[in-house]
């Protein structure tokens, strides 16, 4: 089950990684996926640290994301027309929209994977048994 999990992590960053980069070398994402796989399988101990990692990584390809976007506009030409601009603007929007929202599902399973609490709680606790007051006994003789 961990395997397979962190297969789908790796998918998952690398299809950010894809899209991020768009027409990019087909090693240059391989690369990338080796680098995810292992990582993922050196660093992840459960299958919530293994999203936790993913997300993560997800989050920082979205906010990447308008940054490559502009940068590839400015080399294209000295100055971007008005359809480009919003390509940014949607871009930076989407971008950062995103990029919160993965890194904050990732904060949340990071906690949730390195609480120091049990993750579960037994179904049917073993009862307690009173231990007899000495005090208690001695009054009632």
């Amino acid at each position: 089950m961990m395997l397979l999990n962190q297969l789908l992590g790796t998918t998952v960053a690398a299809i950010g990684f894809w899209l991020l980069w768009g027409a990019v070398a087909p090693a240059a994402v391989l690369v990338w996926i080796a680098a995810v796989g292992g990582f993922l399988w050196w660093k992840a101990r459960t299958v919530t640290e293994v999203w936790a990692w993913s997300t993560l990584l997800l989050g920082l390809e979205s906010f990447a994301w308008p940054v490559v976007l502009m940068v590839q506009l400015k080399s294209a030409a000295a100055a971007p027309s008005d359809d480009d601009m919003g390509t940014v603007l949607s871009a930076v929007v989407l971008g950062l929209f995103s990029s919160v929202f993965w890194m904050s599902f990732a904060y949340g399973l990071f906690k949730r994977a390195w609480s120091n609490e049990p993750a579960e709680q037994p179904a049917d606790p073993a009862p307690v048994q009173p231990t007899p007051d000495p005090i208690k006994a001695k009054k009632k003789r």
